[in-house]
């Protein structure tokens, strides 16, 4: 099996100092037609979000002049800015392979997708005292530095971190209020707020257990697939595709095979994100390799390496673990020996495997859904297979292959849990 490249991370990397937000639409330009969206969806949702934020920021004006320029300006320019738009992507697609053409509400709910998404980073940096996001100075350094005060000093942390939690709360207020104001039949909008009420439950929970994972002990395989689960297979993927599916109307069944695929591919997303925690290149992540192992993350690939260690009787490599993982003062060397346990442990291949798989089950799973639009169907498959990190051909759609459960509930732990002292 090929080794991760950084390049297979879907939904972040750095942007360019350059890049400018482009102008928004003109006044009933969101009504674009759904096949001319179909040429270009980020593009789309680039235009409508510059459109809705233009909105907000105006709006942020009338309450105080200063919050406006120093915080809401910064979360529009940090949404604007930043991200490959991949869960307003696998909504659009999920709706046009269901026969959905809902184009002003989808591209609304993907800009809600986005600010969500702008919620969470900017207060998993403050969680995590990150320094960087995007290649950029994380939005708490920022804050403090723009108002004249050292980031990482006592009054200017303090300062930063409180400023970026008011942030992060108005990217929410934002987003909330997109999908208020998003026009839908009554029976659609039911739908919609049901998943978007789940979904920030699921992410709050998800962060929430990968905090509680770093105050000590090992976690095993399956509370930190449990956590993968919430905090990115449900949130990033399998939410967004469901907002789709349901702003198509599609019926059970092809819902179920949708969201099941996207479920698996969510999966294999963190954990190959978790490689690329320890393992990836900050020029192209835009984050600093080894914040995973100081901050103390209980990460699926730290629990292969301490069950591999365990059932090779490997003190010496468990005694490199033990020192390293919650030391925020590890330098290169004590990271690269870390790397090195990763390695010869053989959790780095067991989980490179274990995300190939999953990537696999989704195609399988996207394939039993034979009443897609084939090219809208190929897109969402094509989607799936980069938020996986896998390239293998699917079967072909309505091929039927037979029909294999579903990965609601537990299902996804249950593929991954620790058996024999190996990662099955």
């Amino acid at each position: 099996m090929g080794r991760l490249q950084p390049a297979d991370h879907a939904f972040a990397g750095p942007v360019p100092p350059d890049v400018e937000p482009p102008e928004p639409w003109p006044p009933g330009a969101l009504r674009t037609e759904a096949p001319a969206v179909d040429q270009d969806v980020a593009a789309a949702v680039q235009r409508t979000a510059a459109a809705v934020l233009a909105e907000c920021v105006a709006e942020s004006a009338r309450h105080d002049p200063r919050f406006s320029d120093e915080v809401a300006r910064r979360v529009a320019d940090f949404t604007l800015l930043g991200g490959k738009r991949m869960r307003p992507r696998l909504l659009w697609w999920a709706m046009r392979a269901c026969g959905g053409a809902e184009t002003e509400a989808a591209l609304r709910l993907g800009v809600s997708l986005e600010l969500i998404q702008t919620c969470a980073l900017i207060q998993d940096d403050v969680m995590d005292r990150s320094r960087t996001r995007r290649g950029r100075p994380a939005v708490h350094i920022a804050l403090a530095e723009q108002v004249g005060l050292t980031a990482f000093s006592g009054a200017g942390a303090a300062f930063g971190a409180s400023a970026a939690v008011l942030a992060g709360d108005l990217a929410l207020v934002w987003a909330d209020d997109t999908v208020a104001d998003t026009d839908l039949p009554p029976a659609r909008r039911r739908q919609v707020r049901a998943l978007w009420r789940a979904m920030r439950g699921e992410m709050v929970a998800g962060q929430y257990l990968d905090l509680r994972g770093q105050t000590g002990g090992g976690a095993s395989a399956a509370s930190a697939l449990r956590t993968a689960c919430l905090k990115s297979a449900l949130y990033s993927v399998e939410r967004p595709v469901a907002l789709g599916t349901a702003l198509a109307g599609a019926d059970e069944w092809t819902t179920d095979a949708l969201c099941s695929a996207s479920r698996y591919a969510g999966v294999a997303f963190q954990l190959r994100d978790d490689l690329l925690g320890v393992f990836g290149d900050p020029a192209v992540t835009g984050k600093p390799s080894g914040d995973d192992i100081r901050e103390g993350k209980q990460t699926y690939l730290l629990a292969v390496a301490r069950t591999c260690a365990d059932a090779a009787d490997d003190h010496r490599a468990l005694a490199v673990l033990d020192r390293a993982v919650g030391n925020p003062d590890l330098d290169e060397d004590g990271l690269a020996r870390v790397r090195a346990v990763l390695e010869s442990t053989g959790a780095r291949t067991l989980v490179e495997d274990k995300a190939e798989r999953l990537g696999d089950r989704a195609a399988r799973r996207l394939a039993q859904a034979v009443d897609l639009d084939a090219h809208a169907g190929d897109r969402l498959l094509s989607l799936l297979h980069t938020v996986a990190g896998t390239r293998a051909a699917a079967p072909p759609s309505g091929s039927g292959t037979p029909r294999e459960p579903s990965p609601g509930g537990e299902t996804p732990l249950t593929l991954t849990m620790v058996e024999g002292g190996r990662a099955q």
